[in-house]
């Protein structure tokens, strides 16, 4: 494996375990914030951090690129998360949990239709999604019973559909040769400009008392500078790096890091159930990724 690969997968294995520990910072904003300021929130000052990070102009090539940055800040920084979040008021959170999941199966479709020369599908991708997404389930439905909410579950298949379509234009927008932050930056302001409309349709509160609370201000910041600025940029570069689907294929660990960040953190209790679910989606993402890789190597 050479140095540039090693650092792909590097950085989608940091992206997944910051993004796998999220669910704190936003169950704590959720108190004093709506899902739409947050994330509203979130990216602003995500734009922003790129943007010192990376203050050079820059100049998109041709209309048909700038129409798929476009495309990148509507389905992956605007309509996933949106979906994402009402899904969450309409279905249970471990319906959601295991939908998203799925990504990584929509991806290798979109790829394979879409993007020339990724890897073939082999017989390992679909085993370790198989093993991947039972553990998920049981994780996810761990002493609950399987409740279907159609609304609910139907806006979390769309939320997983739309990550699969961004992970696809990142692909084909990292070949152009652009600098990883610029793109992430452009693709900011795409989602952001989007996400504006919703602010009208939704409950805004402009009440900038909430934090004056150190707790919202500190949850707020590490969702914004680490989750979206860094991480979006890290996970970029992952798929510039290693193609969409084998980083997709990460998102398989955002459970398992969840799980273990609520025992260590929450105090949760780990039963044996979970421990068994977290086995098996270990199983699944080294099935699917590292042989799918080393099958690749030989080429």
């Amino acid at each position: 494996m050479n140095t540039e690969k090693t650092k792909g997968h590097l950085m989608a294995t940091f992206t997944v375990l910051v993004w796998g520990t999220t669910f704190i910072s936003t169950k704590v904003l959720l108190k004093d914030f709506n899902p739409i300021e947050i994330l509203f929130i979130r990216f602003v000052l995500g734009f922003i951090a790129l943007y010192i990070a990376c203050p050079k102009p820059f100049k998109v090539k041709d209309k048909r690129q700038e129409i798929l940055f476009a495309g990148a800040g509507l389905t992956g920084i605007c309509l996933y998360y949106l979906l994402e979040n009402i899904a969450l008021t309409y279905t249970m959170a471990s319906n959601v949990g295991v939908i998203v999941a799925i990504s990584p199966f929509f991806t290798a479709i979109l790829s394979h239709i879409f993007l020339k020369g990724e890897d073939k599908l082999k017989p390992s991708f679909f085993i370790g999604f198989i093993f991947a997404i039972t553990g998920i389930s049981l994780i996810s439905f761990n002493g609950q019973s399987l409740s279907l909410n159609p609304l609910g579950d139907i806006l979390a298949i769309l939320a997983t559909l739309t990550w699969a379509i961004y992970s696809v234009i990142t692909r084909k927008l990292s070949v152009y040769g652009y600098n990883t932050i610029q793109m992430t930056r452009k693709m900011f302001s795409y989602g952001i400009f989007f996400m504006i409309p919703t602010l009208f349709v939704f409950d805004v509160n402009l009440d900038f008392t909430r934090f004056l609370n150190p707790i919202n201000t500190l949850n707020i910041l590490f969702l914004s500078f680490c989750a979206s600025a860094l991480c979006f940029v890290t996970w970029n570069f992952a798929v510039k790096t290693l193609g969409a689907l084998k980083t997709t294929i990460y998102i398989y660990a955002m459970p398992v890091i969840t799980i273990l960040t609520s025992v260590i953190v929450l105090k949760e209790k780990i039963t044996p159930m979970a421990m068994l679910g977290t086995i098996l989606t270990l199983m699944g993402l080294v099935i699917s990724e590292f042989k799918f890789n080393k099958k690749r190597d030989v080429h």
